[in-house]
This record gives C-alpha cells, structure tokens and sequence, in this order.
C-alpha cells in the first residue's frame, strides 16, 4: 500500500470515528450548508465555483456554500470520505488508488479533462522528445505516479527509463529547474509552473503524457462520498447546475471571471494576475468539451487510466470503475 493512502485511510478511520450522527447542516437565511474543498489556494481553475458564489446561482438553488483551502494536500480526499465536508476537489489516479484501498470517494464531475501535469526541459537544453533524456537528472514533486508517468513516456518513446536519474524535489520544482539541479521536472502544471518559469526567463519545452503512452486521464475532478452522494444527490445536482452557469460566464467573460477571484485571493498566496489570465485561457479549452456537457465523464477514460495504475503497480487490484464516477447531467 502507499504511503499517502495508509495515511488517508488513517485519518479518515478517525475522521469518522469523530462523526457525529445527530449533526444538521446549518443554514443561513433557510439556505441549505454545503461545503467544499478546494484542491490549492484559489487560482484561475476555481473561476466557476467563484463565479456561481458571487452571481448568487448556489443561493438561487437554496444553497450557502462554504468554499475551503485545505493545509494539507491528501485534506480534500480524506475529509470527503469521512463525511467532513460534502465536495472537494480532487486528482482521477489519486481516486483510482484510493478506492482499490476501500478509500469510498466518487466523482461526480470532471472539471478539467487533460493532465495538466507535464514533462518539462529548459529549452536550452536541446531536448525534443522524451527519449533524449537518457543520461539527464529528472526532479519529481514526490509522487511515485510522476516517476512511472516519466518511464512510461520515456520508454514510449523508444528510450531506455532505467538510464534516466530521477529526484525528489518536493515542491521545489521551480527552483530545482532554475538552478540547474536537475535536467528537468516532472509534476510541473502547463497553466503555473510552465507560466512562472517563462516570466522568470526560463522557457521550457513540455511533452503531454497522453501523446507519449499515459493514457489521457481528468487531471481535476468534483468528489464526494459515497454516504454522502446517497443522501444527499438532490443537493449535489443542485450544486453542479449552479457550478455550470458559472462556467458558461467564465467561458463568455474570462476577464470578469478572473475580476471576481481575485477577490478572494489568499494572502498567504498572492494572485500573479497576468499568469492566471494566461492560465486561464490555456484551462477552458481543456475544461468544456465540444460535444459533451460540462462536467461529463467517459468510462472509457476511467477504465484505461484504472488499467494503467493496475500495470504499473500503482494499485494492487482493478476497480469497478463504474462505480467510481456518475455523471449528473
């Protein structure tokens, strides 16, 4: 088992240890409490749930929701399986892996449909494709996803994974790239880091995982709990309309979307408003489809990363991905 799972399966036996059965949701001028867990601080891929919040579409369906920053990473996954907040946002392989560990999340939405997560090389450097970094140090931002995400793309490719170096930079990543530790990152988002580091004077080459033998997966999805989304369906439906409006106006007016987010900027995380305009505009192409509605999942999708986790023994069994996922629309 991995060590972030024994982790969250830790806390959320806790967390539920902690419930208590006779708690009502509060309510705010007869409105219904539902609340939500961000995956990071605010940032340009939380415009829509900003954007229903302050257009009053969550009022208008009867619901006073409570938007939450989590002080950990594993917070939005632990404390939705154990019934301490309704929704949160969180990662499509971290639910794969937690419920092949009896973790009982399930996605109600895709919010971004395309790794965001990728491959990173000075430009400099001279590489182009995957199978040049044979020989080269790779920093990773801990996970062990992102060390067989890099040996799948290199191999791939048609190079050799075990001649790369690979590590573990933490989340410093930018750093690590900058000061030349390393010959490049994986784990770094095309819509931040790729960002930061070209302001920086640090252009990179980036290579999609999905073009080089991952299979493409939802880098960002809406989960709750599975006791949760049984008694409370109505309520999440409701939500997601009111989410859905909001992502047709941020789709229509980006700017005024980005106007509504900053003010709710976290100190502690201050908002580089040209980045999150240039992150935005790289995010809606990769969070609505063409020919499906916003939020709509592929059980195709699920069913291929599931089989890749399950290859790269990332998980130690297949799952019923049809019981991972609903679509609400």
């Amino acid at each position: 088992m991995k060590k972030w799972l024994i982790l969250v399966m830790i806390a959320v036996l806790l967390l539920l240890g902690g419930c208590s059965q006779g708690n009502k949701a509060q309510t705010k001028k007869g409105l219904q409490k539902v609340s939500i867990m961000l995956d990071w601080y605010p940032n340009a891929v939380h415009t829509a749930i900003y954007t229903a919040q302050a257009k009053g579409y969550f009022a208008k369906e009867g619901l006073d929701v409570d938007i939450k920053m989590p002080s950990e990473t594993t917070d939005p996954l632990k404390l939705v399986a154990a019934g301490k907040v309704d929704l949160a946002i969180s990662y499509q392989p971290q639910v794969v892996m937690a419920r092949a560990e009896g973790i009982p999340v399930v996605s109600i939405a895709a919010l971004v449909r395309e790794p965001l997560n990728y491959l990173m090389v000075p430009k400099k450097s001279g590489i182009t494709r995957p199978r040049e970094l044979e020989g080269k140090n790779i920093g990773y931002s801990s996970l062990e996803f992102e060390q067989a995400v890099l040996k799948t793309m290199v191999k791939y490719d048609g190079g050799n994974p075990d001649k790369v170096k690979t590590t573990d930079v933490g989340f410093d990543l930018i750093p690590a790239i900058t000061a030349n530790k390393v010959d490049g990152i994986e784990g770094g988002y095309i819509n931040h880091e790729k960002l930061l580091l070209e302001k920086e004077g640090h252009p990179v080459n980036t290579f999609n995982p999905a073009k080089y033998g991952v299979p493409n997966y939802y880098e960002l999805i809406f989960i709750t709990g599975e006791r949760n989304l049984s008694k409370k369906k109505a309520t999440i439906k409701k939500f997601w309309k009111a989410i859905s409006k909001g992502q047709a106006d941020v789709t229509k007016d980006p700017k005024a979307a980005l106007n509504i987010l900053y003010k709710h900027e976290d100190s502690a995380f201050p908002l580089d408003h040209q980045v999150e305009s240039k992150s935005l505009n790289i995010l809606l192409p990769l969070m609505n489809s063409n020919t499906e509605g916003f939020g709509h999942q592929d059980l195709a999708v699920w069913k291929n990363i599931s089989d890749w986790l399950y290859s790269k023994k990332m998980i130690d069994k297949k799952i019923d991905v049809k019981k991972s996922f609903i679509n609400l629309n």
